[in-house]
């Protein structure tokens, strides 16, 4: 059963920074493109960064030069470090995983964790 646990987020004021990790179970963590994703209520969940198994990284315009992925497959674990946070940037932020740039995302996701930015 694959598994996604988020943490590190919180209450932060606008031009601050978190660190998000999130550690996996019941993957090959290694061979996997994992991604960090958030969502507003009301909203569509979207896509923040990817990393893939070699350490390629994508980032949309939204958050490129302030946020960066990084993964660590000796722990299973992949964190998004965003600096410079605004307050658009609140959502709930979750990680999830695909096999290969063509395959979709696994169906479970874990409970997330809320960044808010205000002052």
């Amino acid at each position: 059963q694959v598994q996604f646990v988020e943490s590190g987020g919180g209450l932060v004021q606008p031009g601050g920074s978190l660190k998000l990790s999130c550690a996996a179970s019941g993957i090959i963590f290694s061979t996997y493109i994992m991604g960090w994703y958030r969502q507003v209520p009301g909203k569509q969940r979207e896509l923040v960064a990817t990393i893939a198994a070699g350490g390629n990284t994508n980032y949309p315009d939204s958050v490129k030069g302030r946020f960066t992925i990084s993964r660590d497959n000796a722990k299973n674990t992949v964190y998004l470090q965003m600096n410079n946070l605004r307050p658009e940037d609140t959502a709930v932020y979750n990680c999830n995983a695909k096999r290969g740039p063509a395959a979709g995302l696994i169906a479970s996701w874990g409970q997330g964790t809320q960044v808010t930015v205000s002052s």
